[in-house]
């Protein structure tokens, strides 16, 4: 890893209150490289098989085809491209030959660190925050058909919040729109600032400005991800509840 950013993570997944079975799945890179987390969907078991698949693939391209030390961001946005198309086309094709998985899909959101720069980026609505000076910007687009309402002028983003449609993806892992480009956003980390990846159980549970504060409750990143996860049960998520924290020092 590049020498001057330190990273402290903190990660919880819970099935919560409301499903069968868990598929959301996160996954912190034990290098310290990055950090990834997936909402599967698809029911029964179909959501568990494509977010496990999407961080299996996801992880092992990004491992092989990124120089973590020196790559320039040009390079880390194609193989970010590359290993989310690669992962899309895997998921599509079991999709197709097992009936079982016949519609299974995924989100993905990312943090990766090269070369003591951040990326953020992903598919979906799984989403990743950035706490910066007390601010909390979320870095990630939502893919779901009430963001592309709110986009065009249809509806205001307070009726997004509350839109039968808020929870439906126009793109994600498992559909020809998944292959499109991630286009992350480059981040060059302050010490202080503090960013939460999660599924849409957090932020279904939880509004932006008790994120913010549970952000900041306490130094010890694994706390805060607890903390957070057990708003968003209180808030009345009904779905998975996945949360990744990661401090930068």
């Amino acid at each position: 890893m590049g020498g001057g950013v330190k990273l402290r993570t903190g990660s919880v997944s819970i099935t919560g209150n409301f499903r069968e079975n868990n598929e959301d799945r996160c996954h912190v890179d034990p290098q310290g490289r990055f950090v990834l987390v997936a909402d599967g969907m698809g029911g029964q078991s179909a959501g568990e098989k494509a977010s496990e698949l999407a961080i299996e693939l996801v992880s092992a391209r990004l491992a092989q085809s990124i120089d973590f030390d020196k790559a320039a961001p040009e390079a880390v946005s194609k193989a970010l491209d590359a290993a989310v198309a690669h992962a899309n086309t895997e998921i599509m094709a079991l999709g197709e030959i097992e009936p079982s998985y016949h519609n299974m899909g995924t989100t993905i959101t990312f943090l990766l660190h090269v070369d003591d720069r951040l990326y953020a980026g992903g598919v979906g609505d799984s989403r990743t925050y950035l706490l910066r000076d007390g601010k909390l910007e979320q870095l990630t687009k939502d893919h779901s058909l009430t963001q592309a309402l709110v986009d065009a002028g249809t509806i205001s983003s307070e009726e997004a919040a509350n839109h039968r449609y808020r929870n439906v993806l126009w793109r994600y892992l498992g559909t020809k729109e998944g292959n499109t480009s991630v286009d992350p956003k480059v981040i060059d980390p302050q010490p202080g600032d503090r960013f939460l990846l999660c599924s849409d159980g957090v932020s279904d549970g939880v509004d932006a400005d008790s994120l913010a504060t549970l952000l900041t409750s306490t130094d010890d990143p694994q706390q805060v991800a607890e903390e957070i996860v057990k708003a968003a049960q209180a808030g009345g998520s009904r779905d998975n509840i996945t949360a990744v924290v990661v401090f930068v020092d």
